[in-house]
């Protein structure tokens, strides 16, 4: 894992965070990439044309002009072919046979190659059928009956499948396709926070997982945002998870930086609590501002944007840890319970995460434990990140577990 430090800017506005490595020391400048020819200056609703996969989301001019009949979560034809192969997923099966189905519990899935010749009406469901069946899957996120990566890989394909249908149809309209977007978004960042839990709770490797789960969620937002400028009825809650998705030193560039898609916001959109919200943050983070950073956390961050801020909060007390260590004297240790109040972390796990980073600590005669400063091992941590939840009477309840309704 990178080590988390501030960027210096050139002049105000103009300023990009980077990690210490040169790798991704530009991460908010415009790409110049094959893929995100400079010829072209999109909007930032329209940054779906330049990171959704065409696998995902077909261009809609591309197709012939389709209105979805299919009344049921899985078109006939594709869940007679999938019982006779017994493609079914656990979900899907009827009294837990892999061979038998139902029009109440079979899902389309999402099919990577399709050809435009091949598409009939009778293959893709309308809004109103494809609302029920998110209202279905996301019934299904809340179960236990089976272990959460079980869950996810079902759900992450069938919602695909469900953005497929609306892509294909040239659905760019309406309130009800708005509303699907946003659960499918709300789904992605629960299932981050439950993935990166299950990822360092246990000897699965889920990183993989949780990569395509990320990236689903960047194209997701970004086809969102085409739907907000279609209908002119923004949510500046989920403009702010753009932002914060770029916090992290391992976020991916989108093809444009930030400073030119806050230009080309509404102004609505940039002055409403949720955004400023998130250009503090991002502002502290260029200052390497860690305590004002993780202060504004604690207090304003609503549920889902701690879930997406969660990953980078290591980062964040890393970078810390290190200024308390080099900034201080060999003669003045640090008590372990004044740093817990600069990290928003229980004593223990000060203790835990000073080892993470390769700094030792001791425990005096009278119980006190303290961190030397000046010492030369500091490391940023390595691996899979532990969980240290953030000490905050607002936030606990977000520890133990998501929100399962969506």
């Amino acid at each position: 894992m990178e080590r988390w430090q501030p960027r210096r800017g050139r002049g105000r506005g103009r300023g990009s965070y980077s990690s210490s490595s040169h790798t991704q020391s530009n991460n908010f400048r415009p790409s110049n990439t094959s893929n995100h020819p400079t010829t072209r200056k999109p909007t930032p609703n329209h940054i779906s044309s330049k990171i959704n996969n065409k696998q995902d989301d077909n261009d809609p001019e591309a197709l012939p002009n389709l209105t979805g009949s299919c009344p049921y979560m899985c078109p006939i034809e594709e869940r007679i072919q999938r019982e006779r192969l017994r493609d079914l997923a656990i979900f899907e099966r009827l009294n837990g046979n892999p061979s038998q189905s139902s029009s109440t519990l079979a899902v389309k899935k999402f099919c990577r190659t399709i050809s435009t010749k091949d598409v009939r009406n009778v293959d893709l469901r309308p809004v109103f059928v494809l609302e029920d069946t998110l209202n279905h899957l996301l019934n299904i996120f809340g179960s236990k009956s089976q272990p959460f990566e079980v869950i996810h890989d079902f759900i992450f394909d069938r919602t695909r499948s469900i953005r497929q249908d609306l892509s294909m149809q040239g659905i760019v309209t309406g309130d009800q396709a708005i509303g699907i977007y946003e659960r499918i978004v709300k789904f992605h960042i629960i299932s981050q926070h439950k993935l990166q839990r299950n990822d360092v709770n246990s000897n699965s490797n889920v990183s993989p997982m949780h990569h395509l789960n990320m990236e689903q969620l960047t194209k997701t937002l970004s086809s969102l945002y085409h739907l907000y400028d279609k209908t002119q009825k923004p949510n500046p809650g989920f403009y702010s998870f753009y932002v914060l998705l770029h916090l992290g030193s391992d976020h991916q560039p989108t093809g444009e930086s930030l400073s030119l898609w806050f230009r080309k916001l509404p102004f609505s959109v940039m002055k409403s609590k949720e955004m400023m919200f998130a250009r503090r943050l991002l502002r502290y983070s260029r200052f390497g501002n860690y305590k004002q950073f993780l202060e504004t956390i604690d207090s304003e961050a609503s549920g889902l944007q701690f879930y997406v801020l969660e990953p980078y909060v290591c980062d964040v007390r890393a970078f810390g840890l290190s200024c308390l260590n080099h900034g201080g004297y060999k003669l003045n240790p640090y008590p372990l319970v004044d740093i817990s109040k600069h990290l928003f972390m229980e004593e223990s796990d000060v203790e835990s995460f000073c080892k993470d980073c390769g700094l030792d600590t001791y425990t005096s005669e009278d119980g006190t434990r303290f961190m030397p400063a000046k010492q030369t091992s500091f490391c940023s941590p390595k691996g899979p990140r532990k969980y240290y939840p953030m000490v905050s009477e607002r936030l606990k309840t977000l520890y133990d577990e998501a929100p399962e309704i969506i």
